[in-house]
């Protein structure tokens, strides 16, 4: 395959998910009636992207496999083992996802190896390890997004406990006090995660009569106060406290490595990841929480946000720099009648247009496609080069070469 050609991609249906977004990128009916919460691009197979070829629509998983150095390149696919490495998703989040973090490569492999020896089904839902790969991932936001990402500071973390459980927690935050290290941090979230259910349910009690009188100081509290509609009794309406509270304005963007707990709470974003399902959950989801796995991958050393700083490439490509080895993002942005070029020694790469429209040439066989919001195409590596012309946004996923 040396042609570019356009993915029909997968929507994953999840209940979190809004019964808008995802309709309105890509100009079908809205509201849907059940919510949408993913549009996948790429090759993982659970939901592969279909190309058509040869008149009929293929696999894109099965496309790779027949033409995997015309597709990925010859150093990408020898690297990756004929495998995309990256999957590029639309993320609409109406309601609050789960808690998570996600393995490293070596935790991955390790788990996925030892889920298999134990004959676990790959869709069984006690499943913590679905393939053997990490999934170190990106987020840039298409509107406000609203994300907990990364433990906050542990004398934050105190303080904000002593206001809202002075009595119920008053022995683990002791615990913490005297021991306010990343090794403290863990005990203390572990004894968290261990509360029998009637003591938890004294403890959210007590936090939510304490955020009642405070709603107004803090947007965490607020949040709380949401998340606690959402799972009541939940011990992960305590997130926006432990972990940093962040709002990306649309073009900002974080990168998450292994071990970081996160859960993305409210907006429409751009997500590109290493091609992995693996999510180990710590609360806010009625589905599998295995805490001794979700400890075992956990980094508790307390952080800052930062955000991804795009460099800018040329005059219409922004790219976010981050120590991703299987991908890398950025944003092709057109007014009227502008023209964005191809790099050489370009990858793999999967187009998305957001917003406008615009032609995409070819170079060598000068065959045009038209990118409007919502079509996605797939550009070979094998393709020399191509133009884009017109007004519009457009992300980018890529291989850094």
């Amino acid at each position: 395959m040396q042609t570019i050609a356009i993915l029909k991609n997968t929507i994953q249906e999840y209940a979190w998910g809004s019964l808008t977004a995802i309709a309105d990128l890509l100009g079908i009916s809205s509201p849907t009636n059940t919510p949408q919460a993913e549009l996948w691009m790429g090759a993982h197979p659970k939901a592969p992207s279909r190309v058509m070829s040869d008149g009929k629509w293929i696999s894109l998983l099965e496309l790779i496999e027949k033409h995997p150095a015309d597709i990925l390149g010859k150093t990408v696919a020898l690297k990756y083992n004929n495998t995309l490495p990256y999957l590029f998703k639309v993320l609409a989040a109406a309601k609050p996802l789960s808690i998570q973090a996600h393995p490293d490569l070596k935790q991955a492999r390790e788990g996925f190896c030892r889920e298999n020896a134990l004959e676990i089904p790959l869709n069984a839902p006690q499943r913590n390890y679905r393939d053997d790969n990490h999934k170190p991932e990106c987020i840039c936001a298409l509107t406000p997004f609203w994300a907990l990402c990364g433990f906050r500071k542990i004398s934050t973390i105190i303080t904000y406990f002593r206001t809202l459980c002075p009595r119920g927690l008053t022995d683990e935050l002791a615990g913490l006090t005297a021991n306010q290290t990343p090794e403290g941090l863990k005990t203390f979230f572990s004894k968290l995660m261990a509360l029998d259910a009637g003591r938890r349910k004294k403890v959210t009690v007590e936090a939510i009569s304490h955020v009642r009188k405070r709603v107004r100081d803090e947007t965490a509290y607020q949040w709380i106060l949401n998340l606690s509609n959402e799972y009541p009794d939940d011990i992960g309406i305590f997130s926006p406290i432990l972990l940093n509270l962040i709002c990306l304005e649309p073009g900002q963007a974080i990168f998450l490595g292994a071990g970081q707990l996160h859960a993305y709470l409210d907006g429409v974003g751009i997500e590109l990841m290493a091609n992995s399902d693996n999510v180990l959950r710590g609360g806010l989801t009625p589905k599998h929480v295995d805490v001794p796995e979700l400890l075992n991958v956990l980094d508790f050393d307390e952080r800052e946000v930062t955000l991804l700083e795009p460099i800018e490439k040329d005059n219409y490509e922004r790219v976010y720099s981050c120590p991703a080895e299987e991908f890398v993002l950025s944003m092709i942005s057109l007014v009227e009648n502008q023209s964005y070029f191809s790099t050489s020694g370009r990858s793999v790469e999967i187009l998305l247009c957001t917003a406008g429209a615009a032609e995409l040439m070819d170079n060598h066989s000068c065959d045009i496609l038209s990118l409007k919001k919502g079509v996605s195409v797939i550009v070979p590596a094998a393709v020399k080069g191509y133009k884009i012309k017109g007004k519009a946004t457009i992300y980018k996923a890529a291989v850094p070469v």
